[in-house]
Protein backbone atom coordinates (compact mmCIF):
# COMPACT_ATOMS: atom_id res chain seq x y z
CA UNK A 1 0.00 0.00 0.00
CA UNK A 2 1.34 3.44 -0.93
CA UNK A 3 2.23 5.63 2.06
CA UNK A 4 1.09 9.23 2.20
CA UNK A 5 3.08 12.23 3.38
CA UNK A 6 1.44 15.51 4.34
CA UNK A 7 3.84 18.36 3.63
CA UNK A 8 3.08 21.83 5.04
CA UNK A 9 5.08 24.58 3.35
CA UNK A 10 5.45 28.28 2.72
CA UNK A 11 7.48 29.82 -0.10
CA UNK A 12 9.08 32.34 2.28
CA UNK A 13 10.58 29.58 4.43
CA UNK A 14 14.21 28.71 3.74
CA UNK A 15 13.79 25.42 5.55
CA UNK A 16 10.79 24.55 3.37
CA UNK A 17 13.09 24.83 0.35
CA UNK A 18 15.54 22.31 1.78
CA UNK A 19 12.79 20.02 3.07
CA UNK A 20 11.20 19.96 -0.38
CA UNK A 21 14.49 19.03 -2.03
CA UNK A 22 15.17 16.25 0.50
CA UNK A 23 11.63 14.91 0.87
CA UNK A 24 10.82 14.29 -2.78
CA UNK A 25 13.65 11.75 -3.30
CA UNK A 26 12.62 9.96 -0.09
CA UNK A 27 9.01 9.80 -1.24
CA UNK A 28 10.14 8.33 -4.55
CA UNK A 29 12.33 5.74 -2.84
CA UNK A 30 9.48 4.54 -0.64
CA UNK A 31 6.71 4.97 -3.22
CA UNK A 32 4.99 7.56 -1.02
CA UNK A 33 2.47 10.13 -2.21
CA UNK A 34 3.06 13.73 -1.11
CA UNK A 35 -0.01 15.76 -0.22
CA UNK A 36 0.82 19.46 -0.52
CA UNK A 37 -0.58 21.84 2.11
CA UNK A 38 0.19 25.57 1.84
CA UNK A 39 0.54 27.18 5.27
CA UNK A 40 0.40 30.96 5.52
CA UNK A 41 3.24 31.37 7.98
CA UNK A 42 3.17 35.17 7.69
CA UNK A 43 -0.39 35.19 8.99
CA UNK A 44 0.59 32.92 11.87
CA UNK A 45 3.60 35.11 12.70
CA UNK A 46 1.39 38.19 12.79
CA UNK A 47 -1.21 36.51 14.97
CA UNK A 48 1.57 35.65 17.45
CA UNK A 49 3.20 39.10 17.22
CA UNK A 50 6.41 37.50 15.95
CA UNK A 51 8.73 39.36 13.59
CA UNK A 52 11.52 37.20 12.17
CA UNK A 53 13.84 40.08 11.28
CA UNK A 54 13.64 41.44 14.83
CA UNK A 55 15.76 38.54 16.05
CA UNK A 56 19.33 39.24 17.16
CA UNK A 57 21.72 40.02 14.31
CA UNK A 58 24.11 37.34 15.55
CA UNK A 59 21.36 34.72 15.31
CA UNK A 60 20.33 35.85 11.82
CA UNK A 61 23.96 35.81 10.66
CA UNK A 62 24.47 32.31 12.02
CA UNK A 63 21.28 31.11 10.34
CA UNK A 64 22.59 32.38 7.02
CA UNK A 65 25.91 30.57 7.44
CA UNK A 66 24.11 27.38 8.46
CA UNK A 67 21.90 27.49 5.36
CA UNK A 68 24.95 27.68 3.15
CA UNK A 69 26.38 24.64 4.91
CA UNK A 70 23.20 22.75 4.03
CA UNK A 71 23.44 23.89 0.42
CA UNK A 72 27.03 22.65 0.15
CA UNK A 73 26.33 19.38 1.95
CA UNK A 74 23.49 18.45 -0.42
CA UNK A 75 24.96 20.17 -3.49
CA UNK A 76 21.93 22.40 -4.00
CA UNK A 77 22.06 25.70 -5.95
CA UNK A 78 20.58 27.62 -3.01
CA UNK A 79 21.15 31.38 -2.77
CA UNK A 80 20.21 33.79 -0.03
CA UNK A 81 17.75 36.10 -1.81
CA UNK A 82 18.42 39.80 -2.06
CA UNK A 83 14.75 40.53 -1.31
CA UNK A 84 13.67 38.99 1.99
CA UNK A 85 11.14 38.53 3.45
CA UNK A 86 8.41 38.56 0.83
CA UNK A 87 4.63 38.34 0.91
CA UNK A 88 3.74 34.80 -0.13
CA UNK A 89 -0.07 34.62 -0.07
CA UNK A 90 -0.38 35.04 -3.86
CA UNK A 91 2.06 32.18 -4.46
CA UNK A 92 0.27 29.97 -1.93
CA UNK A 93 -3.06 30.63 -3.62
CA UNK A 94 -1.42 30.03 -6.97
CA UNK A 95 -0.33 26.55 -5.94
CA UNK A 96 -3.84 25.74 -4.80
CA UNK A 97 -5.22 27.10 -8.06
CA UNK A 98 -2.90 24.93 -10.12
CA UNK A 99 -4.57 21.84 -8.66
CA UNK A 100 -7.30 22.39 -11.24
CA UNK A 101 -4.81 21.36 -13.94
CA UNK A 102 -2.93 18.79 -11.83
CA UNK A 103 0.09 21.10 -11.88
CA UNK A 104 0.40 21.85 -8.16
CA UNK A 105 3.68 20.02 -7.51
CA UNK A 106 5.33 21.39 -10.65
CA UNK A 107 4.27 24.92 -9.75
CA UNK A 108 5.62 24.56 -6.20
CA UNK A 109 8.98 23.35 -7.46
CA UNK A 110 9.14 26.21 -9.95
CA UNK A 111 8.39 28.97 -7.45
CA UNK A 112 10.88 27.63 -4.90
CA UNK A 113 13.59 27.43 -7.53
CA UNK A 114 12.80 30.92 -8.82
CA UNK A 115 13.09 32.47 -5.37
CA UNK A 116 15.72 30.38 -3.58
CA UNK A 117 17.96 29.49 -6.52
CA UNK A 118 17.49 32.27 -9.08
CA UNK A 119 17.00 35.16 -6.62
CA UNK A 120 13.76 36.30 -8.25
CA UNK A 121 12.48 38.87 -5.79
CA UNK A 122 9.36 39.41 -7.91
CA UNK A 123 8.07 35.91 -7.14
CA UNK A 124 5.29 37.35 -4.98
CA UNK A 125 3.80 39.29 -7.90
CA UNK A 126 0.88 38.17 -10.03
CA UNK A 127 2.87 38.82 -13.21
CA UNK A 128 5.74 36.49 -12.28
CA UNK A 129 3.39 33.78 -11.05
CA UNK A 130 1.38 34.05 -14.26
CA UNK A 131 4.56 33.56 -16.27
CA UNK A 132 5.42 30.42 -14.30
CA UNK A 133 1.90 29.09 -14.87
CA UNK A 134 2.30 29.74 -18.60
CA UNK A 135 5.55 27.73 -18.68
CA UNK A 136 3.48 24.85 -17.26
CA UNK A 137 0.84 25.14 -19.95
CA UNK A 138 -1.80 27.23 -18.17
CA UNK A 139 -2.75 30.61 -19.63
CA UNK A 140 -2.17 33.71 -17.53
CA UNK A 141 -5.87 34.59 -17.56
CA UNK A 142 -7.01 31.11 -16.55
CA UNK A 143 -4.38 30.95 -13.83
CA UNK A 144 -5.27 34.33 -12.38
CA UNK A 145 -8.99 33.65 -12.44
CA UNK A 146 -8.50 30.49 -10.43
CA UNK A 147 -5.92 31.93 -8.01
CA UNK A 148 -8.19 34.89 -7.24
CA UNK A 149 -11.36 32.84 -6.87
CA UNK A 150 -13.27 32.83 -3.61
CA UNK A 151 -12.92 29.05 -3.48
CA UNK A 152 -9.12 29.21 -3.58
CA UNK A 153 -8.94 32.09 -1.10
CA UNK A 154 -11.11 30.11 1.29
CA UNK A 155 -9.04 26.98 0.67
CA UNK A 156 -5.84 28.75 1.78
CA UNK A 157 -7.50 29.94 4.98
CA UNK A 158 -8.81 26.44 5.62
CA UNK A 159 -5.43 24.84 4.86
CA UNK A 160 -3.71 27.08 7.40
CA UNK A 161 -6.40 26.74 10.07
CA UNK A 162 -6.71 22.97 9.66
CA UNK A 163 -2.95 22.66 10.00
CA UNK A 164 -2.98 24.61 13.25
CA UNK A 165 -5.80 22.41 14.54
CA UNK A 166 -3.60 19.42 13.74
CA UNK A 167 -0.70 20.83 15.75
CA UNK A 168 1.32 22.52 13.01
CA UNK A 169 3.07 25.61 14.40
CA UNK A 170 5.58 26.34 11.65
CA UNK A 171 7.03 25.13 8.38
CA UNK A 172 8.20 22.85 7.06
CA UNK A 173 6.03 20.33 8.89
CA UNK A 174 5.72 16.75 7.71
CA UNK A 175 3.21 14.12 8.80
CA UNK A 176 3.75 10.42 8.18
CA UNK A 177 1.42 7.91 9.87
CA UNK A 178 0.08 10.78 12.00
CA UNK A 179 3.58 11.50 13.31
CA UNK A 180 4.60 15.17 13.09
CA UNK A 181 8.16 16.09 12.09
CA UNK A 182 9.14 19.77 12.02
CA UNK A 183 12.09 21.15 10.12
CA UNK A 184 14.42 20.19 7.31
CA UNK A 185 16.64 18.21 9.68
CA UNK A 186 14.06 15.54 10.57
CA UNK A 187 14.42 13.47 7.41
CA UNK A 188 16.01 10.57 9.27
CA UNK A 189 12.84 10.21 11.33
CA UNK A 190 10.66 10.67 8.24
CA UNK A 191 12.58 7.86 6.53
CA UNK A 192 12.14 5.63 9.58
CA UNK A 193 8.38 6.06 9.29
CA UNK A 194 8.34 5.49 5.54
CA UNK A 195 10.52 2.40 5.79
CA UNK A 196 8.60 0.91 8.72
CA UNK A 197 11.73 1.00 10.87
CA UNK A 198 10.42 3.39 13.51
CA UNK A 199 13.02 3.57 16.28
CA UNK A 200 11.88 6.70 18.09
CA UNK A 201 8.12 6.70 17.57
CA UNK A 202 5.84 8.78 19.78
CA UNK A 203 2.48 7.26 20.68
CA UNK A 204 -0.48 8.79 18.83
Amino acid sequence: MTSEVDFYWDLGSTNSYFALKLLEPLAKTYDAKINWHPFNVGYVFRSNNYVLMDEAKEKLDNRGHDLMRWAKKYELPFRLPSVFPIKTSRALRGALGMRKWDKEAEFIRAIFEAYWEQDDGTIGSDETLQHIAETLGVSADDYQSEADSTAVRDALIASTNNARDRGVFGVPSIFVNNQLFWGKDRMEFVEDELSGQQKFRIAD
